[in-house]
């Protein structure tokens, strides 16, 4: 069965989608602040093309920028301790729930972050 028919999202929109969420995970083991820059890049060049890459590149971006924010907070809390849990749970999540949206959107599922404030609208 051609996955087209799973969705009438075109193959191309969730290809885009789907990449948006994946290229976080080769910035984050590039350079360092590439799985902020990745989503964004993408989402900026392709987000008039269709209204779901529109939303899951912010959806992307939202999360990395919100999980950005937790791993400073971490970082700051690893002086008491706790901070190191913290930062171990962000750096899983920041590898695991990019796979689980780049999947979905591929897929054609709409798919929201937990934990992710809505910074970009």
């Amino acid at each position: 069965m051609d996955a087209d028919t799973y969705s009438d999202i075109p193959r191309e929109a969730r290809k885009w989608a789907a990449i948006c969420h994946a290229i976080a995970l080769i910035g984050l083991i590039g350079n360092g602040i590439g799985f902020l820059l990745g989503p964004l890049i993408v989402w900026l060049i392709k987000k008039e093309d269709h209204p779901f890459i529109d939303e899951q590149g912010k959806e992307a971006l939202n999360f990395q920028i919100t999980m950005f924010v937790a791993g400073a907070v971490s970082a700051l809390l690893v002086l008491v301790l706790i901070g190191i849990v913290l930062l171990v749970a962000v750096v899983i999540m920041m590898v695991v729930f990019p796979i689980i949206a780049a999947v979905r959107a591929n897929n054609g599922e709409h798919y929201r972050y937990p934990f992710t404030f809505r910074f970009v609208t």
